[in-house]
């Protein structure tokens, strides 16, 4: 639709400064206002058949009944809307539902802001300083709360058959007990997925009382449940039990452990002196071409470093089951699985989002910022750097699961 230049010059007649425009009492929204309630009262005549002024048909009993006054929250601020009303209360608006006070994607405002970390007091201070919106703190509740069947049905979605590649993690959040009302910390399970198209995808997020394996297992299930019949490499951290419970679920699935997390774990035993030391003398380990030359390389660190901290080369042979996989994969694939660097950007989107909250009253209000944390890292672009090279790897690795 076009608009005239004669009938914009008819409407800024009156316009001689800024405010006379875009202020309160400006003709934008009085604009907006009349042609809000010109539309109302089109659909009032849609439902009954005949415009306004006219005689409505002899045999039609419903008549228009004139008007209720109501106010309702919008980008503007609030305003006031005259609805038309029929006589036997059939008529359901569809512009401004029934009981409908908000307007504009305000909504929309209240998550974006709520996904941004905001308590629900800076979310109303945050309102009225810019909108003139003032909205109750029961308000922002019931708008958030209404993520948690977007929630549900996220996480209740179909999967792929097949995922190359799925990285295991868990952060800690503080969340009020139910039961004992005490603040705790709890695990936030995050299984992040790469799809044969080389995309992140998040597969879910679980909350529960401690990270162990028997609960990574009811994980591993529930994406079996889901639709995911294969995963190629699962990259875990070095929890106990946590490679069995992932072949328990799914047999054929090189379990490899985070190199990042047995670096972090490494450190915890140095004093901060000798921290880049010991990084240093680490890494040829990890960059090691072979199997074989980690081994001597990993022996080399223990000799060098066994008599001050002697429990970094245990910590690294122990895991060495879940180490070695690293080594028969290309450089294309190490690059993804070493860094973590799609599992490790997730992360740093959640702990800035978390960081504002001291803690969480309940699970479902830890779930609701999670998710919309997670919904953002995903708008932010959700394809693996470089992952062309990394396929053609995969597909050649494992001819006959890749393509299946």
């Amino acid at each position: 639709m076009t608009i005239s230049n004669e009938l914009l010059d008819e409407l800024l007649k009156g316009c001689k400064r800024p405010e006379d425009l875009l202020g309160d009492a400006g003709l934008m929204k009085e604009l907006k206002i009349r042609l809000m309630e010109r539309m109302l009262g089109a659909e009032l005549t849609a439902h009954l058949g005949y415009e306004a002024g006219a005689e409505p048909p002899a045999e039609q009993t419903n008549r228009r009944n004139g008007i209720a006054t109501k106010r309702v929250k919008g980008s503007d601020g609030e305003v006031p809307l005259s609805v038309p009303r029929d006589r036997e209360g059939s008529f359901e608006p569809e512009l401004v539902k029934k009981g409908q006070t908000r307007i504009d994607g305000v909504d929309d405002k209240i998550i974006g802001l709520y996904a941004a970390g905001l308590s629900v007091r800076d979310i109303q201070a945050h309102l009225e300083d810019l909108y003139g919106l003032r909205v109750s703190p029961d308000l922002i509740s019931r708008v958030t709360d209404a993520v948690l069947d977007e929630v549900r049905e996220w996480q209740h979605r179909a999967l792929d058959r097949m995922y190359p590649i799925v990285i295991f993690d868990a952060l800690r959040v503080k969340i009020r007990d139910a039961d004992s009302r005490m603040v705790k910390n709890k695990a936030v399970y995050i299984a992040l997925g790469v799809t044969r198209e080389g995309d992140r995808e998040v597969l879910g997020l679980w909350i529960a009382d401690n990270e162990g394996a028997k609960f990574w297992l009811s994980v591993m299930n529930e994406l079996r449940n889901r639709g995911v019949q294969d995963i190629l490499i699962a990259v875990v951290d070095g929890l106990k039990g946590f490679p069995e419970a992932i072949t328990a679920a799914f047999p054929e699935t090189t379990v490899q452990t985070c190199i990042v997390h047995l670096i972090r774990h490494s450190m915890n035993f140095c004093s901060w002196k000798d921290r880049k030391a010991v990084a240093a003398d680490l890494r040829p380990i990890y960059e090691a071409p072979t199997a074989e030359q980690a081994a001597r390389q990993l022996g080399a660190f223990e000799e060098k470093w066994a008599g001050k901290y002697p429990s970094i080369a245990p910590a690294w042979r122990r895991a060495w089951a879940e180490v070695t996989p690293f080594y028969a994969f290309s450089a294309a694939i190490r690059k993804i699985i070493y860094t973590t660097n799609a599992v490790e950007s997730l992360n740093r989107v959640l702990r800035k989002t978390l960081k504002t909250k001291g803690s969480f009253p309940t699970e479902e209000a830890a779930t609701k910022l999670i998710f919309l944390a997670i919904r953002n890292f995903e708008k932010g672009g959700r394809a693996v750097r470089e992952w062309v090279a990394a396929r053609n790897q995969l597909a050649i690795m494992f001819a006959g699961r890749f393509d299946a």
